[in-house]
């Protein structure tokens, strides 16, 4: 059996248990059903589901116990870290891309352009052993490119593209560098000193995008949403920070603790006229002075 079939077991264990609660039979018929689908051979005895209980355990961290009086599996203190969620994401759609060639005019995906990602391996590793790292930076107004030395600090992800997060040895400040633009990554030998006082989440803790502040504080953010429109900012938040103040057959009232750049202008003009901002006054001068513009660019 290989490493692939094993990998891909063990995350169809962790769903079943996580939905539903299974015992020995369910659980065996469940996987006999997902061999049929993806074309793999997912049956296994009772010793092999122990060895994956075990795997799993130590692995995933997800602590998968039996219950004797009522004969089904269960997990323990399950609680899902953002990390552990992309990773079982990604595998959900390994496994649909499994069977594209068999359904492949079912199945459309969206086109976009390469974002980088062939460059994760190595930035994590520089980041992981604080090594300098340089590279050729193409901006998207600037030419001819321009040669970076940096100390990487973090990754993130926003909207499907990725960044690294690097303090610029050019002068002190810390940015983030979309990895698409970036060509020619070498990690060197010299290692720097991480900055102590660094953060990656607190780093972005108040931002929307990949932009951040400054030294600037947050802004308290208040918007109403046609109910309409409501519906998809409850299920899909717009920050961390979002909490609903109001929700009817009205409107759909939040609050955000955000600091108001221009990614999260572009983002509440993307969702006019369902939305309206309330507070704070700068932010609704900014966006009526935006939509005018757009008004006069139409009428001319």
């Amino acid at each position: 059996m290989s490493q692939r079939e094993t990998t891909l077991r063990h995350h169809l264990i962790i769903k079943k248990v996580r939905k539903s609660r299974p015992n020995y039979e369910e659980l065996l018929d469940y996987l006999e059903y997902q061999s049929e689908l993806q074309e793999f051979d997912f049956s296994i005895s009772k010793r092999t589901l122990q060895r994956d209980l075990n795997d799993i355990r130590l692995i995933y961290k997800i602590d998968i116990k039996y219950h004797f009086k009522h004969k089904h599996y269960y997990i323990e203190d399950d609680s899902q870290d953002d990390e552990q969620t992309r990773i079982f994401e990604a595998l959900d759609v390994f496994n649909a891309l499994n069977v594209t060639d068999r359904l492949s005019d079912h199945i459309h995906f969206e086109q976009r352009m390469p974002t980088g990602t062939e460059h994760l391996l190595g930035l994590l590793h520089a980041i992981k052993n604080s090594k300098v790292t340089e590279f050729e930076h193409h901006k998207y107004f600037d030419n001819p490119p321009t040669e970076r030395r940096v100390d990487p600090l973090g990754i993130k992800e926003f909207r499907s593209r990725w960044y690294l997060v690097a303090r610029d040895h050019k002068d002190g400040r810390i940015k983030t560098f979309a990895l698409d633009r970036m060509n020619h990554i070498h990690v060197t030998r010299d290692a720097f000193t991480p900055p102590e006082d660094f953060n990656l989440r607190e780093y972005f803790r108040y931002s929307f995008g990949v932009i951040v502040g400054g030294e600037s504080k947050p802004s308290p953010v208040e918007l109403s949403f046609t109910p309409f429109q409501g519906h998809f900012i409850k299920t899909l938040p717009l920050h961390p920070s979002q909490e609903v103040l109001i929700d009817n057959d009205k409107e759909v009232r939040i609050r955000l603790l955000v600091h108001a750049t221009h990614d999260f202008q572009m983002e509440l003009l993307s969702m006019m006229p369902e939305v309206r901002v309330l507070k704070p006054k700068f932010l609704r001068d900014e966006m009526a002075k935006k939509i005018r513009k757009a008004a006069k660019g139409l009428e001319g």
